[in-house]
């Protein structure tokens, strides 16, 4: 499933990393530039990969049989909804709110916008496929039990890509912003 879309695999180029050997992982809690509004923006990339494995898991567990129709089905309508509806509206948040604000502060995030922007796009295609099998898989489980594990299995290959696209693309994302929000003490 992952060969069908366009995922990035490569690396963002090193000059978009050039701040984040400055301000590495390890040190951005203790930074006096880390505010709140960051640390949000960062638990919600968490609940992104929370709920994106989550999904993963759920249709997993359905097909080794150990969730019946009726639970995935009631799953899928509760937290995929909670996982696409808030996706898109982070993503939205940030391409119209938060990205211009790092933008304006400091040009390097600028090329590094263009490769996540892209992402965006991406993932949107992805999510889009994500939910029109989730419905499919939903309406089975009242419909006709039988067919429901063939779309399942369809669903499991769109999780998974969410999953792999949420890791790489949100640690990319973190990588890139939070060492210029740091080093320009943004988001106070």
């Amino acid at each position: 499933m992952l060969d069908t879309f366009n995922l990035r695999t490569e690396n963002m180029p090193s000059d978009m990393q050039s701040l984040l050997a400055e301000y590495p992982r390890d040190s951005w809690e203790a930074h006096p530039g880390f505010k709140e509004k960051t640390r949000q923006w960062l638990r919600a990339h968490q609940m992104f990969r929370q709920l994106g494995a989550l999904m993963r898991e759920d249709i997993e567990t359905y097909l080794n049989k150990d969730h019946d129709a009726e639970t995935l089905a009631a799953r899928l309508s509760r937290f995929g909804n909670m996982l696409v509806g808030n996706l898109h509206g982070h993503h939205g948040w940030e391409d119209h709110s938060y990205f211009p604000e790092i933008s304006a502060a400091d040009p390097r995030f600028d090329t590094g916008l263009g490769i996540l922007e892209k992402d965006h796009e991406t993932l949107n295609a992805v999510l889009d496929s994500f939910t029109r099998s989730a419905n499919r898989t939903i309406k089975l489980a009242q419909l006709d039990e039988r067919a429901m594990p063939d779309e399942a299995g369809v669903l499991h290959g769109h999780a998974e890509t969410i999953e792999a696209f949420l890791n790489r693309h949100l640690e990319d994302e973190e990588d890139l912003a939070v060492p210029i929000i740091l080093h320009h003490r943004l988001r106070g």
